[in-house]
């Protein structure tokens, strides 16, 4: 399955990009009162529309998402194209927003910055006893980074199933994190190893970031940085 990641830094609220989005995501954009926090969201829609826009033919300005939460109903979901066979999973952290599409299989995608600290009861909190014990004899500065391709790996598996912290961390096990990205292992039903794949990727320096895709192809992942 080939599938392409494109990353963005943010976006600047300008009108080409703001007539993008429908009358909802514009009262989701207005919501945030943070400047960084809007632009993030915006440029998630701008990637995601365009992205959509490419796969089906048609104009950026003709994709319309449903977001619809199906637990409770607002419009903060995972961004939906009515009657089209195409999912979508956008991320951001810091400076950088991606956005990753699969043919109508479930995808996550996950983006954190690298250079934020981890401590004792976040590694117990979020590892498994086999991924902890990988950590051993690591310095600081090298259980940090490990910690952080453990995260994105989990991180994007939960979002590719939509069950989100619904699922223990802890209860899933991956390969060590100096190995190609795998699931060894998974207590909940809704993640199969044999029938999960992940890919651990480059996204930009300061970052780490996993897709993962539930489904029984191999994965070839090409990654774009789009500059508008």
């Amino acid at each position: 399955m080939e599938i392409v990641v494109r990353w963005s830094s943010p976006l600047p609220a300008e009108a080409r990009f703001l007539r993008l989005l429908d009358d909802v995501e514009h009262g989701r954009f207005e919501a945030y009162r943070q400047d960084a926090d809007k632009r993030r969201f915006l440029t998630g829609r701008v990637l995601a529309k365009m992205v959509a826009a490419e796969r089906l033919g048609v104009p950026a300005e003709a994709v319309k998402f449903d977001a619809t939460c199906e637990d409770c109903g607002k419009p903060h979901g995972r961004p939906r194209i009515p009657g089209q066979d195409l999912t979508l999973s956008i991320s951001h952290s810091g400076e950088l927003i991606g956005v990753a599409a699969t043919p109508s299989v479930p995808v996550g995608l996950d983006v954190e910055t690298a250079t934020r600290r981890t401590d004792d009861g976040l590694i117990e909190y979020a590892l498994s006893p086999a991924e902890t014990a990988h950590l051993t004899g690591l310095t600081a500065e090298e259980k940090a980074a490990a910690f952080f391709v453990y995260w994105t790996r989990k991180e994007a598996v939960m979002k590719a199933t939509g069950r989100g912290l619904r699922i223990p961390l802890k209860s899933i096990t991956f390969s060590r994190y100096d190995e190609p990205a795998r699931l060894a292992a998974a207590e909940d039903p809704a993640l199969d190893p044999a029938r999960t794949r992940l890919v651990d990727l480059k996204a930009a320096d300061g970052y780490r970031a996993a897709i993962a895709v539930l489904t029984t192809d191999e994965l070839s992942v090409t990654e774009e940085h789009w500059v508008p």
